[in-house]
C-alpha cells in the first residue's frame, strides 16, 4: 500500500509549525543577557515561520481531516515537541509532578489544576501519584 501523502504532509507541517513556534517561545530563556526588544523581534522572525507551515497545515489538511482532528494533532504534537525542546535545549526534564499537575476532574469533565502541594509535598512519588493522579 502507497503512502498517501494528503495525510501526512499535513502532520509534517505541523511538527515543523511547533518545532519553530517552541523555539520562539523559549530560546531565549537560556540567554537572559540578550536585551528584550530583541528577544521580541528573534522570536516574531520565528513566529512568521511557524506561520508559514501551520497555515497551510490546516489548509492542507482540512481536505483529509476534520478541523476537530487538525487541532487535536496540534495539541498532541505541541506537548511532544516542548517536552522534547524543554529536555534537550533547556536541559530541564520532565517529572512526574509535571504530568499530575494537569490531570482531568472526572466528576466534573473538567480539567484542573490540584494545589501547589503537588511540587512542594513532602510525600513519596508514589504517594503523590496516588493522590493527585487518580
Amino acid at each position: 500500500m502507497p503512502l498517501n501523502w494528503s495525510y501526512l504532509t499535513p502532520i509534517a507541517l505541523l511538527v515543523g509549525s511547533n518545532i519553530f513556534m517552541t523555539t520562539a517561545w523559549y530560546w531565549h530563556l537560556r540567554y537572559k543577557e540578550v536585551p528584550l526588544l530583541s528577544v521580541i523581534f528573534i522570536s516574531w522572525g520565528l513566529a512568521f515561520i511557524e506561520y508559514c507551515l501551520a497555515v497551510p497545515a490546516n489548509r492542507l489538511g482540512s481536505a483529509v481531516y476534520s478541523a476537530a482532528e487538525l487541532k487535536t494533532m496540534q495539541e498532541v504534537i505541541t506537548l511532544l515537541v516542548f517536552a522534547v525542546f524543554s529536555i534537550v535545549y533547556l536541559k530541564q526534564g520532565i517529572t512526574l509532578n509535571h504530568v499530575c499537575r494537569l490531570r482531568l476532574d472526572r466528576r466534573r469533565g473538567i480539567l484542573r489544576l490540584p494545589c501547589a502541594a503537588v511540587i512542594t509535598s513532602p510525600a513519596s512519588p508514589a504517594e503523590s501519584v496516588r493522590r493527585y493522579c487518580r
